[in-house]
C-alpha cells in the first residue's frame, strides 16, 4: 500500500510539473497564446484554459500534499529491523572473555631480602 502511495504522489508531481509549466507566464508567451493561434479559441476560449490550468495546478497540490500526510501512516515498521541489525565491526570482532564472577585480585607476591 506504501509504494502504491507514493507512484500516485510521484505521478501527481510529474502532472502538476508539466500544468505549471504550460500556464501562461508573466511575459505573454504561453500555452494559452499558442492554443489561441491553433484556433481552439472557439472551444476553450483564452481565458476558460488558464482557468482550466489553474484550478488543475490547485487540485493537483492538494493532491499531493493530501496524499505525503497519508503516506506517514502507511510507512512499514522500522523498530523490528533496527534491532536486529548488526554492524560490520561488531560482526568482526571477537568476542571478549566473560569475567570472573568474584575475582579478587591477588596482591603481588612480597619479595624477601636475601
Amino acid at each position: 500500500m506504501h509504494i502504491f502511495l507514493v507512484v500516485l504522489i510521484l505521478l501527481a508531481c510529474v502532472l502538476l510539473i508539466g500544468v505549471v509549466l504550460l500556464q501562461n507566464p508573466k511575459g505573454g508567451s504561453g500555452l494559452t497564446s499558442g492554443i489561441a493561434s491553433l484556433g481552439t479559441v472557439q472551444n476553450l476560449g483564452v481565458r476558460r484554459t488558464g482557468d482550466f490550468l489553474s484550478k488543475t495546478t490547485a487540485i493537483l497540490a492538494a493532491i499531493v500534499m493530501v496524499l505525503s500526510f497519508v503516506v506517514q501512516f502507511t510507512l512499514p515498521s522500522r523498530q523490528a529491523s533496527v534491532d536486529t541489525r548488526e554492524s560490520i565491526l561488531q560482526k568482526e570482532l571477537p568476542s571478549a572473555p566473560a569475567p570472573a564472577g568474584n575475582a579478587v585480585p591477588q596482591p603481588a607476591p612480597e619479595k624477601t631480602a636475601e
